[in-house]
């Protein structure tokens, strides 16, 4: 067996060289599969944990691989690596050419797990700019699935500020502006009402104390603005609910309260105006 591999084929550089490349491949694959079965059959932390911990970890696999078999190629040409990664002026070298921001983006990956901001499956607004769902977290970037499907990648280092809307509850929070001529005691009721439909249709997206009962059910928050942008009255409603169906509770709600206005045929601030231009 040994003789089989003394042949020149096996001596040969590029033979070699593309004998570590699949050997690499298979051990990462092999890893990422035994890695992804430990965290499928394992259940001490939440799913989401389970998949930014997974997607971390299947970073820094490859990561090492790709340092290993750079070593492993240099070693083939009787490179002495020992020598150059201790050498201070390579060193510096690798350094002037942005070595600094690829360890930026590794502390940043790594305090961004730590520090529990995000995780696999989170909506998220990075830098007050990009919005979508984190599909992958790695130990230099992030990946984002924006709305409109479009998938971004950032270096961690870019990242200044996180808006996590998942984290544990939301509060729905949707305002109505009405007409200036509509009596706000009306008002008042008819969204007390709509909160008391709100309540029994959405029942199941509320956040629940330890009994089961809804800890800030719908409610008339009251009057956010006596002339909200000269165009008239505005009320919010709130309630606190799940973050997962956040989005769902607020789509159902507001067109909850649109058909209540509509039903109650209340006006509306943009009717008003309309309604003063035709007399104009």
């Amino acid at each position: 067996m040994l003789d089989f591999f003394d042949h020149p084929f096996f001596k040969n550089n590029i033979t070699q060289i593309a004998i570590g490349i699949i050997i690499t491949f298979i051990l990462v694959l092999i890893l990422r599969r035994i890695i992804h079965s430990f965290f499928k059959r394992t259940d001490f932390i939440s799913e989401k944990k389970e998949q930014t911990i997974e997607s971390m970890i299947n970073s820094i696999v490859q990561y090492v691989a790709t340092f290993g078999l750079i070593v492993y190629i240099l070693s083939v040409f009787d490179v002495e690596v020992g020598k150059i990664l201790a050498g201070a002026g390579v060193l510096g070298i690798v350094i002037g050419f942005g070595a600094q921001n690829l360890v930026k983006d590794w502390l940043a990956g790594i305090f961004l797990l730590y520090e529990k901001q995000l995780q696999q499956g989170d909506w998220i607004k990075v830098n007050n700019l990009y919005a979508g769902i984190v599909e992958d977290i790695g130990l230099r970037s992030i990946k984002i699935r924006q709305w409109s499907g479009e998938l971004l990648i950032m270096s961690n280092g870019q990242i200044q500020t996180v808006q996590n809307y998942n984290f544990d509850k939301m509060r729905v929070i949707e305002q109505v502006t009405v007409s200036f001529y509509e009596d706000p005691k009306r008002i008042f009721s008819i969204l007390e009402a709509a909160c008391e439909r709100l309540n029994q249709e959405l029942h199941e997206f509320l956040k629940k104390d330890l009994t089961g009962n809804p800890i800030e059910p719908f409610q008339v928050y009251g009057m956010t603005s006596l002339n909200d942008q000269y165009r008239g009255y505005q009320y919010a409603v709130i309630g606190l609910c799940d973050d997962l169906v956040y989005w769902t509770a607020a789509k159902e709600t507001r067109r909850i309260l649109a058909e209540t206005m509509y039903d109650e045929k209340v006006r509306m601030a943009e009717q008003h105006i309309q309604h003063r231009t035709e007399e104009t």
